[in-house]
């Protein structure tokens, strides 16, 4: 059989593997620049009225050029609103949690809703209808996030200026999309909020190695209809919940990620 002939009948043994079997999967990966990108925080509720129109707002850098690359959006949907007329799906006590922490760090001079932190620092341009400078000159180092067919995500942190991996806690994030909530009590009755950057998932981890990465499973999300999912990831330092350095991207249609009550 001449070479000719035999590159010939190996590639139609791969189109038909590739037909049957399908091409293999490659890992998602995502990428930060050495600059770091900045996270804006909102710490929200479905029973606080003044809310929705920042729910709004934050909306709207979905379409924003510099999102993932120079700046993420959260939404943190608080606990402490829920025996006041109305239980909000998506709050969680933990996240109420973060707030405080911040309080407690003197980030934020009281907790409250609706609420704002950039950078780790409380942001009152929105009431002020300042535009946020979002995007951040500082090196700080690159976060890289590898999401595997397992539903693991590898991070890894190589800074600039040498940390010790010990001090460095990593925070993982699924995000929800095109979310609508038809509110039948509080101060929001009647009323249909529809919103963007909902934590939907969340989970947290000290480091355990002599370096900065870790293998995390993604968290389980809580059910919910959304148009599309993202996932953020961002590292911080000791007892101090402000993000160093932060990484996110959009998630593949294809990726299933458990809900709360579903095994993996």
């Amino acid at each position: 059989m001449s070479l000719r002939s035999t590159a010939t009948l190996r590639g139609a043994l791969w189109v038909l593997l590739v037909a049957a079997f399908g091409m293999p999967a490659a890992a998602t990966r995502y990428q930060s620049p050495d600059a770091q990108v900045s996270v804006l925080e909102l710490y929200t509720s479905h029973g606080c009225s003044s809310c929705p129109p920042a729910d709004a707002w934050l909306s709207k850098l979905a379409d924003r050029p510099g999102l993932w690359r120079d700046f993420i959006p959260l939404a943190w949907h608080v606990d402490y609103w829920d025996d006041l007329g109305w239980p909000d799906r998506f709050a969680s006590r933990a996240f109420s949690e973060r707030q405080r922490q911040y309080a407690r760090q003197a980030h934020l001079s009281t907790v409250y809703t609706p609420g704002f932190v950039l950078r780790g620092e409380e942001w009152r341009g929105w009431f002020r209808r300042r535009p946020p400078a979002l995007a951040s000159e500082a090196l700080v180092g690159k976060l890289s996030l590898e999401l595997r067919d397992d539903l693991h995500a590898r991070i890894l942190f190589t800074p600039r200026e040498p940390t010790q991996p010990s001090r460095l806690t990593v925070h993982l994030a699924i995000l929800g999309f095109g979310l609508a909530t038809d509110v039948g009590g509080g101060e929001n009755r009647g009323r249909r909020l529809e919103e963007d950057f909902v934590v939907l998932g969340y989970r947290s981890a000290r480091n355990s190695s002599a370096l900065a990465e870790w293998d995390l499973a993604l968290p389980q999300v809580i059910p919910a209809r959304t148009t599309r999912r993202a996932i953020a990831a961002w590292v911080s330092v000791d007892t101090d919940p402000t993000p160093r350095q932060a990484i996110g991207g959009w998630l593949p249609a294809e990726i299933g990620i458990p809900e709360f009550g579903q095994s993996r």
